[in-house]
């Protein structure tokens, strides 16, 4: 009888292994932290993201609105008040509450915790519990993204408020969360499993694990996508058009929208030979973005006309794109002193390991040479490439690439405040009226009055063309085209994961 009841608990266990649907995903690197704080690097913000929730987030079309917060109000500029949901639980049970806030606060601020978003919490005069679900955030002074930084994960107070170091602590690779999934199973250069949430406030996710692969090579990627043995994907440019066959569209949806990221070639602005913006006109004149885009992507991009997110509140649709005029490039160069007896010359510097960015660095040589102009390519290690070129800014171009933001903040890379050794204005951008609006911006909370004052940026910035503005690439995202629910959105195809059903 103990035999057989054996036998039967097995087959129960087997049978409910087999029909839990599983959705299939790829990494290329192991996560460092899964800790919402520390999530520095890729592979531990895509992994975390799913376990952990913060008081905001954004809708499908890039809109704040509430997650754990239940409400909000600014009582003035520099007041707000968050009432938290009562029916949001930690994966042990426990009930997520104000308390928690104030925790990973103090957590994000503690100078033995080192993270990378411990600035955007600069402008915070300080962080109450009122009671358990009200939380009151005062601000030194308004603060543009008074709402944005609380959408980072919360940590738990009842678990980590012994926590000695904070940064080598085991909840790092043995998190509780309050996302939609908890952590089944986490060894490093391995497999990471995630279990759906069946107490999540939203409701548990309709597919029961998530199945992180860990495939250090692209090329694995995308033969385990041909296979069928991933769910969710990206494609490049190449593979899409040259790679994949009729069986391989039937079998994924695709999905194409821009990428929130764009490349540019940076000038050093301290250098003599940049400084007469008539050779930044020149220069951006003989480029031929369009051309660039088609070669590099097949068409599976668009052309970069400016610092901030093509569809966000801060692009300016009245810049238009740049057009090449090569005769117009040659007249402004003679015009700054050079010609045929005197060329223009200079040196671009990008980093191995990206066969796009080189080969953008090539087809501006050959386009530049068309009006005169000697542009030498220098390659370099991408860590020797930081701490020798990059960081103490000793370069005549950089060729590289930023991420664009949904909430874009133009300080790091535009003020002038942030043209130091270490900080992000690597150029050495310098405008007295861009300052003054980047201020006025980061005192504005209404999104209306911000975005006028962001589209004023765009343009200015796009005309002192401190950078050529290049090329904004495409994601192609593709999805097993049995899995229903999935609507593409601004954000990407991940937004309502939760709702996704594989048969």
């Amino acid at each position: 009888m103990k035999k057989l009841t054996s036998i039967l608990l097995i087959q129960i266990f087997f049978s409910l292994y087999v029909f839990a649907s599983t959705l299939n995903l790829s990494m290329t690197s192991s996560p460092s932290r899964l800790n919402p704080i520390l999530s520095n690097d890729t592979a531990s913000s895509q992994v975390s993201g799913w376990l952990f929730n913060g008081l905001f987030k954004y809708d499908k079309d890039g809109n704040i609105v509430n997650d754990i917060a239940s409400s909000y109000k600014f009582e003035n500029n520099t007041k707000l008040l968050i009432s938290l949901r009562k029916d949001v639980l930690w994966h042990d049970g426990a009930k997520v509450t104000a308390h928690d806030v104030v925790f990973t606060y103090e957590k994000i601020i503690d100078p033995k915790v080192f993270n990378s978003i411990v600035s955007n919490f600069k402008e915070i005069k300080s962080v109450k519990a009122l009671d358990d679900y009200t939380l009151e955030v005062i601000y030194k002074k308004p603060y543009f993204k008074a709402l944005n930084i609380w959408m980072i994960g919360l940590l738990p107070k009842h678990i980590l408020k012994d926590e000695k170091n904070l940064m080598t602590s085991s909840f790092n690779k043995n998190p509780i969360g309050n996302g939609p999934y908890k952590l089944d199973s986490f060894k490093n250069s391995s497999d990471i499993i995630l279990k759906a949430n069946e107490d999540y406030f939203e409701g548990k996710p309709k597919i029961d694990n998530i199945h992180f692969k860990f495939l250090p090579s692209p090329d694995t990627v995308f033969l385990m996508l041909k296979e069928n043995k991933l769910d969710v994907g990206g494609l490049t440019p190449l593979q899409i058009d040259r790679q994949i066959n009729e069986k391989f569209k039937k079998d994924f949806k695709i999905v194409e929208q821009q990428s929130f990221a764009y490349t540019y070639l940076g000038f050093n602005l301290k250098n003599k030979k940049f400084q007469d913006k008539r050779v930044r006109q020149a220069l951006s004149l003989a480029i031929d973005r369009q051309e660039m885009v088609d070669i590099l992507f097949f068409g599976h991009g668009k052309v970069c006309n400016g610092p901030f997110l093509p569809g966000s509140f801060a692009f300016n649709e009245e810049v238009t794109q740049i057009k090449q005029n090569q005769e117009k490039a040659k007249e402004l160069l003679k015009q700054a002193g050079y010609d045929k007896n005197n060329p223009f010359t200079f040196e671009i510097v990008t980093n191995t390991g990206n066969d796009i960015r080189l080969n953008a660095a090539l087809i501006m040589q050959y386009q530049l040479a068309k009006i005169g102009v000697e542009a030498k390519i220098k390659v370099m290690e991408w860590q020797a490439f930081l701490n020798t070129v990059v960081h103490p800014r000793k370069f005549e171009t950089v060729l590289l690439g930023w991420s664009l933001a949904l909430m874009p903040d133009a300080y790091p890379l535009w003020h002038s405040d942030s043209d130091k050794l270490g900080r992000f204005n690597l150029v050495g951008y310098r405008n007295p009226t861009v300052d003054k609006l980047i201020e006025k911006g980061s005192l504005t909370i209404e999104q209306e009055k911000l975005s006028l004052i962001y589209k004023k940026l765009f343009k200015i910035i796009s005309d002192d063309l401190p950078y050529l503005f290049l090329y904004i690439p495409n994601s192609i995202t593709v999805v097993n085209s049995q899995i229903k629910n999935v609507e593409p959105a601004f954000i990407g195809v991940m937004h309502n994961q939760k709702d996704w059903i594989k048969p």
